[in-house]
Parts: structure tokens; C-alpha cells; sequence
């Protein structure tokens, strides 16, 4: 075990198709709709930014999207490191479907990365955030090296380590938002997101069941210690599975997700990212 900057520790599938070909580089702007496995609509946006081959996609939070301005803020800031790829998860912003908590969002991610690669980038790093943390970590557990969505690098911000947790107010107003009629609704009209009405059957891959499997790819796990849905032995929990794959930040006075990531640590992330891809 290491230390890390600025104090921080240190610790240390699946796809039935080949790999596509890589087509001749992309540098101009972009916004489409991808289609996922399961035929969901999915908007996404490439933005190049600074030259070279790593591209870098970013997997909001529950609520989040594309458009959002802690979105577009992180995307910002992560374009000093490679082009960037932002897109709504199912049921959220303009995509289509309706969000399954991180469960089917896998797909989403699948798609966002086989399309980052159709740009020309050879490297590619996921970044999510919250709900979007634990997608990155189960989609780098599914999706192996002879996948063309898979990933070179992985960072988990703010990631739950197991599912159904409860133990703090915030996940059980989350809890209520998801499983209540009464809560759906409000997470329509009051959050803009439509979420699905039926249980996970089966359960996913738990995040932390998910993280032995990336290796040998590295893993950043990055959380606040005022985080106030998942507390520390959330991190702690995925920082141990990962062994010598894995680095842990614990970040001093930051709070959850998107919202708490300032301008130096998503820099921090970035210059992570660039050394650890590929």
C-alpha cells in the first residue's frame, strides 16, 4: 500500500461480437442517438479536446444528464486530458427507456464507449459518478478485452459498494423515489427522470462482486469523506477487492458526486486517467 496525492491512500465478460475496425479519426463536435443492445435510444455527445488518442467517458449520476451543468462542468474540466463523450442514461434528459438504478444502464455505458472508439481514440478511461460509478465498475467486469466497448482505465466516484443500502437519510428518500407509485411520480416531474417500475430480476452483479474482475486494468475509487449517502467502508470495500489493481482517494471535505468535485480534483482525475489508460 501507497500514498497517494495529497494524502490519499493508495491501494492497491463479456461480448459475443469481435472487435470492429477502428475507422479514421474524428476531431469535429457530435451529438446523436446510440441504440443499446436492448434497442434503447441513448443521447450522446463527443467533444474533442486536447490531441492525442485517449478519450474519456463520463457517466453521470441518478438525475444527471448530458445537459446538466455539473456535467458539462466536469466534461470541461476532463477535455484538458483527451475528447470527451457525455450521454444520458435510460430515462434520463432525451434519452428513451426508463432507468433501472444502474442495473440496465450497463448497456448505455457499452454503447457510449463502442462509440468513443468509432472516433479513432485507442485509449479509452470511464469516469462516473455515484449511480454512474458503480455502471463503470460492472461494465469493466463484463465487457473483456476482445470487446470493442470495453475500457483501458476506470475511475468510481462516489460509488455505492453493495446494493439495497439504506443506512443513511438520503438513500431511503432514494429508496422511496424508486419503489413507491407516489415516488416515481415526483422523480418524473420533479427530478425529470422516468424510472421503471419493476424489481431487478436477477440482481446485478454487485459493484463490489464486480471489481476483481477488472483486473489487470487500473482502478481509481475516489469518495468524499462527508459524503452523505454511501459512508467510507463503501470506498474502503471497493479499494480492498481491487488488491494491487486499485487506488483510493479519500477525498478531505468532499461531499457526494458531480456536485462535489472541484476543478482540482477533477484535474487530479484527469492526469490519472491520461497516465493510467492503456
Amino acid at each position: 500500500m501507497s500514498i497517494g496525492p495529497a494524502g490519499h491512500v493508495a491501494r492497491s465478460t463479456i461480448s459475443p461480437h469481435p472487435e470492429t475496425p477502428r475507422r479514421a479519426p474524428r476531431r469535429a463536435p457530435a451529438r446523436t442517438f446510440l441504440h443499446t443492445a436492448d434497442g434503447v435510444p441513448i443521447d450522446a455527445v463527443y467533444e474533442p479536446g486536447a490531441a492525442g488518442d485517449l478519450v474519456l467517458v463520463v457517466a453521470h449520476g441518478f438525475t444527471g444528464d448530458a445537459d446538466r451543468p455539473h456535467v458539462r462542468r466536469a466534461a470541461r474540466t476532463l477535455a484538458r486530458y483527451g475528447s470527451v463523450v457525455t450521454f444520458s442514461f435510460r430515462g434520463h434528459g432525451a434519452s428513451g427507456g426508463r432507468s433501472t438504478v444502474g442495473d440496465r444502464e450497463v448497456l448505455d455505458l457499452a454503447a457510449a464507449v463502442d462509440w468513443a472508439r468509432g472516433f479513432g481514440h485507442a485509449r479509452v478511461a470511464t469516469v462516473g459518478f455515484s449511480m454512474g460509478g458503480s455502471v463503470v465498475l460492472r461494465h469493466a467486469a463484463l465487457y473483456g478485452p476482445d470487446s470493442p466497448a470495453r475500457t483501458d482505465a476506470v475511475v468510481s466516484v462516489s460509488a455505492p459498494a453493495r446494493w439495497y443500502y439504506r443506512g443513511t437519510a438520503p438513500m431511503r428518500r432514494l429508496h422511496w423515489l424508486v419503489t413507491r407509485p407516489e415516488g416515481r411520480i415526483v422523480g418524473r416531474y420533479g427530478f425529470r427522470t422516468r424510472i421503471h417500475h419493476r424489481d431487478w430480476d436477477p440482481v446485478p452483479l454487485s459493484p463490489v462482486e464486480a471489481v476483481p474482475r477488472i483486473a489487470p486494468r487500473p482502478l481509481l475509487v475516489v469518495h468524499g469523506d462527508r459524503d452523505g449517502y454511501f459512508p467510507l467502508d463503501h470506498p474502503r470495500m471497493l479499494a480492498g477487492a481491487a488488491g494491487d489493481h486499485g487506488e483510493l482517494w479519500l477525498e478531505p471535505g468532499m461531499g457526494h458526486a458531480e456536485h462535489a468535485c472541484g476543478e482540482e480534483l477533477l484535474r487530479r482525475i484527469g492526469d490519472w486517467a491520461a497516465a493510467r489508460a492503456g
